[in-house]
């Protein structure tokens, strides 16, 4: 079994935050700082499509005093929106692959907000606290081991220079859940003996492709669908519920991996060359395992989920514990993805910055081993994978819009290898 552990200082902290971010968006009085001088967030924006705008206005929304003062992205056409909905002037908008730098070079900026595909997530992160940022970044964290290298590093730097890195598993700013979890970790389902996790549904959106589009143009406009850019939807979607089970074991990681899936409904060339579905077993230490299931396939049904298993009871990890000792959550339920703004900025004014990289890094590995122990169908340890594995999906230095770049093959189990194997 995984041996149980205390209840850490720093997650009292968090949880405290947590509490206070409530109560102030219920109103209640909360002794937020004036938001003058240093108290001010100028945030910057990188990557302005649907979820980028989105983490914005939850920013704003979050706290007082923020205002998002600048803009970057690959594309005007996605700048402009923002734009025109923030009201950024143009000598502060930044358009192209390496406009983000631009934006970063801007000495007035406090807080970033990344969100930019997943496969870019890695260097940006690292240039962001190389100037100085705090920083708010969408999950998942990278799509490859060389990219969570980068992350872990540059969290340690982010720790050494004071400065906050809060992810978007919002579940972990989600009051049911931290009040579940809180209860988890206290003993009220005994020790976990196994765990399920879900994130089944329909098919997404397809961009489909435009004349004289270059291909990484294309690709990047229909990123979901590229396993360098958003590292399959196990890691762009599944890492949530993942992280979740990850939570309930006290962040202790899973030890090895052994998956499978394919790609049967969704074929067409224009849904590049992920799968459509993955069923992944996690050996956690004591030989605890974590079933997770994922899929994207129209017609079937919808689950998205979590569940742990104790020898005193059961929990959905979200609001709900069965068995000796049972209890339901009804206390106030702001949303998540504004307080996940609300507990940023708060530990930035409040000088007790919180760092979620190397935590939301290791959930993303678990979601990169889980794929890619599914391509392959074979059964591999984290340690080799995190240490050995030589798999490198990083983009190119100095890659442009018009660059050729040929869709790399579907991955065909029993064919496909393992790099470093």
């Amino acid at each position: 079994m995984v041996e149980k552990q205390r209840y850490t200082r720093r997650e009292f902290l968090r949880h405290s935050a947590v509490t206070a971010g409530t109560l102030a968006l219920s109103g209640a009085a909360v002794p937020f700082a004036h938001a003058q001088g240093s108290d001010a967030m100028r945030v910057g924006l990188i990557g302005c499509g649907g979820r980028g705008t989105g983490a914005a206005a939850n920013c704003v929304q979050s706290s007082p005093g923020v205002k998002i003062v600048a803009l970057a992205d690959a594309f005007a056409d996605r700048l402009q929106t923002a734009k025109d909905q923030f009201k950024v002037p143009d000598n502060r908008c930044f358009v192209g692959l390496e406009a983000y730098k631009d934006l970063l070079a801007l000495d007035d900026i406090n807080l970033v907000i990344l969100a930019t595909p997943p496969g870019f997530r890695p260097p940006q992160l690292t240039e962001a606290v190389r100037r100085g940022k705090n920083i708010f970044m969408e999950k998942p964290v990278g799509v490859c081991p060389a990219g969570i290298k980068m992350v872990i590093e540059a969290a340690e730097q982010a720790a050494e220079k004071q400065l906050a890195i809060v992810a978007g598993t919002q579940r972990r700013h989600e009051l049911p859940y931290v009040e579940t979890m809180k209860r988890i970790h206290d003993g009220a389902i005994g020790e976990i003996v196994s765990a399920q996790c879900y994130w089944n549904q329909g098919a997404l959106w397809v961009n489909q492709r435009q004349p004289n589009q270059g291909d990484v143009e294309w690709q990047i406009r229909n990123w979901l669908y590229f396993t360098w850019l958003s590292g399959d939807h196990i890691v762009e979607q599944h890492v949530h519920n993942l992280d979740v089970i990850n939570w309930a074991f006290q962040d202790v990681q899973p030890e090895s991996v052994h998956g499978q899936g394919g790609r049967q409904w969704r074929t067409a060339p224009d849904c590049g060359n992920i799968y459509d579905h993955f069923g992944v077993e996690f050996f956690y230490p004591g030989d605890v395992r974590t079933i997770s299931m994922c899929r994207q396939i129209e017609g079937t049904s919808h689950n998205v989920s979590e569940r742990v298993v104790g020898t005193k009871g059961v929990s959905n990890c979200n609001g709900v514990i069965e068995g000796e000792n049972p209890w339901q959550y009804n206390g106030p339920r702001p949303d998540p993805y504004v307080q996940e703004h609300a507990d940023l900025i708060r530990s930035i004014r409040d000088a007790k910055p919180l760092n979620e990289g190397k935590r939301v890094a290791e959930s993303t590995l678990c979601a990169i081993m889980g794929r890619e122990s599914a391509y392959a169908c074979r059964q591999f340890k984290r340690i080799w994978f995190l240490n050995r594995c030589e798999l490198n999906l990083l983009p190119d230095e100095g890659l442009k819009l018009s660059d050729s770049r040929p869709v790399a093959a579907v991955a065909i189990p029993g064919q496909y290898q393992l790099a470093g194997l």
